[in-house]
């Protein structure tokens, strides 16, 4: 015989996943499907947590990161039926975005940035500098496309076209995933895909989060007054630890630092 007796019932739980950084950059601590996949299966299978909490403060990064840690995140959350609720710190902008789209709700500090949804290609033409110093570049290749945007040759309009076409491919991803994730919330007031960055009030009123709110009292909220947390999030690599790794790390550090400094950051 079982004995049901409630004061030993545990209050609900909430498994709180931290993703904060670039996506996909070089470096410790960059955001990754593969460096997020064990941390993601703890916090949805450890302890039957009543629901998810993602705490994300990301600029954005790479695009299929960004899709493949979104795509874990829903299947675990399908397969074990976990609500799955985003709170943005200072910035979800575009892959951080991404990411906080996967959550069933998507909640912000008034403060937050967030948006820019499209998709960004940048680099560098240094042939006039080369040619100045009396450097000849030279380049062999079997494929007319295979040497697209040279950054040591003269930019050519066809690698152009060819890039636009690619990235309007993965803007179409893009808004794909935000409009089967946010469906009828989205207003239709404005174009929402321009790339553009909102504050959180104006945010909401496009639909793009629920409102503003924190945490712990929206958990509180939701799943009473004791609701417990428990925190999950990526351990640094030993090597980098102990300092291996640090030119990377360096490189990695000034490429995030950019990244956030795009939106005032």
């Amino acid at each position: 015989m079982t004995l049901n007796i409630p004061f030993l019932k545990k209050p609900p739980l909430v498994a709180v996943v931290r993703l904060a950084g670039a996506i996909g950059m070089p470096g410790r601590g960059a955001l990754s499907d593969a460096g997020l996949a064990p941390v993601l299966e703890r916090a949805f299978r450890k302890g039957k947590p009543a629901a998810i909490a993602l705490e994300i403060n990301s600029p954005g990064g790479s695009p299929v990161q960004s899709s493949l840690i979104g795509a874990r995140i829903r299947r675990l959350a399908d397969e074990l039926d976990v609500p799955v609720y985003a709170f943005v710190e200072d910035v979800a902008a575009s892959g951080g975005y991404w990411l906080a789209a996967a959550a069933d709700e998507i909640w912000a500090d008034e403060s937050s940035v967030l948006g820019s949804i499209g998709v960004i290609s940048a680099g560098f033409g240094a042939h006039e500098l080369l040619a100045r110093q009396g450097v000849e570049r030279r380049v062999y290749t079997a494929g007319e496309s295979k040497s697209m945007l040279d950054p040591f040759q003269p930019e050519n309009d066809e690698d152009v076209a060819r890039l636009k076409t690619l990235l309007g491919d993965i803007h179409q991803n893009f808004i794909d995933h935000v409009t089967t994730r946010r469906g009828a919330k989205l207003s239709e007031e404005q174009n929402l895909f321009t790339g553009e960055i909102w504050l959180a009030r104006r945010a909401s009123e496009l639909g793009l989060i629920e409102g503003v709110a924190h945490i712990k009292p929206k958990m509180q909220e939701l799943f009473g007054k004791k609701v417990r947390f428990r925190r999950y999030g990526m351990k640094k690599p030993f090597l980098s630890r102990i300092g291996v790794q640090l030119a990377q790390d360096a490189l990695g550090g000034v490429e995030e630092r950019a990244a956030f400094a795009r939106f005032g950051l």
